[in-house]
């Protein structure tokens, strides 16, 4: 997997998930990123910052970005949103969106949780989906 920092034309900047270099660049050919904030579909890759690291603890480089607030409170409303209209199918996710995928059940939002592995062969088979925004608590 390989993580890269993304921007939209409005500079909404925001981190994705790839399973490598090449999937970036097919779903970019195909148009199918878009940036959470606003919805815009012109999205290419931004400059970004290295992670820096002291020993095994990673450090984060953007924490005093200016619009840092904003983005948290966008990333929580957006969290929120989703699990609220979506079904929590917890250690059953893989599971339940290939029957999504193949049509054996109803379709329908879902989330929940999937191991590494489950990971990797939902991309393996074709199946779209994103994981939610991690986003710290409001008072830490």
């Amino acid at each position: 997997m390989i993580q890269f920092t993304l921007a939209c034309g409005a500079g909404h900047k925001f981190d994705a998930w790839f399973r490598n270099a090449d999937a970036y660049e097919d779903q970019s050919a195909r148009g199918v990123l878009t940036c959470p904030i606003c919805n815009s579909s012109q999205v290419e890759k931004a400059l970004m910052a290295p992670a820096v690291s002291r020993s095994s603890e990673k450090v984060s480089l953007s924490a005093g970005h200016p619009e840092h607030g904003e983005f948290l409170k966008a990333m929580r409303a957006l969290r929120q949103k989703m699990t609220a209209e979506a079904d929590y199918v917890g250690d059953k996710f893989a599971e339940e969106a290939r029957k999504i995928h193949y049509e054996e059940a109803e379709a329908r939002g879902i989330y929940g949780e999937a191991t590494k592995d489950e990971v990797v062969s939902l991309i393996d088979e074709g199946i779209e989906f994103m994981p939610l925004p991690s986003v710290p608590d409001e008072h830490n």
